[in-house]
């Protein structure tokens, strides 16, 4: 299955300042999320933030949390927790106001049905076995379908890092790279951003 623009939402998990000099190739994995960000945002893909204890570890870099919809602090390791998943789930459909259901059948409004919504959870972050690792399981509990962006996720260690792609990819997560996701969501060289969104990655 390939990834839709359309059903996707973006969740970049705990890019901060007091933590990336310490994750490997951090600046790079850094950059790959800002790619990925300012691609959704062409696309017009929501991107979620995460902060793990900004207090302590501060806030996102304003160049990634500007591209944020929405970002949200918190103290458990995962977002979902701290009420991700209502943010990425559809407003559920409201139930018949008044006394609407005491109507005649040929009466009564249809009650509209809950949209699908966007489903596919493309998420990476640091670290990738701590924070990034509990956040996607529990995606993948609530029944989203995960793809993490192996290029934009870090640890401290590599092997803690391959560690959490073995695991995840055990789990049912689709294990990706940051120039499939965006190619992904273009699918066509005729798309009006795909210029644009190919001078992200060159």
């Amino acid at each position: 299955m390939l990834l839709d623009a359309e059903q996707s939402q973006l969740v970049l998990v705990d890019y901060q300042p007091r933590l990336m000099p310490a994750i490997a190739d951090g600046a790079q994995v850094q950059a790959n999320a800002v790619r990925l960000a300012r691609a959704a945002g062409l696309l017009r893909v929501p991107v979620w933030g995460t902060e793990q204890n900004p207090s302590r570890l501060g806030e996102t870099a304003p160049e990634l949390r500007a591209l944020f919809s929405r970002t949200l602090a918190k103290m458990q390791f995962s977002a979902v927790e701290e009420g991700l998943g209502e943010w990425l789930q559809p407003p559920a459909a409201r139930p018949p106001q008044g006394n609407a259901r005491s109507l005649p059948k040929h009466l009564q409004k249809a009650v509209p049905q809950q949209a699908p919504g966007r489903t596919q959870i493309v998420i990476s972050g640091c670290e990738t076995h701590v924070c990034l690792l509990q956040t996607a399981l529990d995606l993948l509990e609530d029944e989203f379908d995960v793809w993490v962006v192996t290029d934009a996720c870090g640890s401290r260690t590599e092997r803690n890092r391959d560690a959490a792609f073995d695991r995840l990819a055990g789990a049912g997560a689709e294990l990706v790279t940051t120039e499939m996701v965006v190619f992904e969501w273009l699918r066509t060289a005729e798309h009006p951003h795909f210029k644009e969104v190919q001078a992200l990655i060159k």
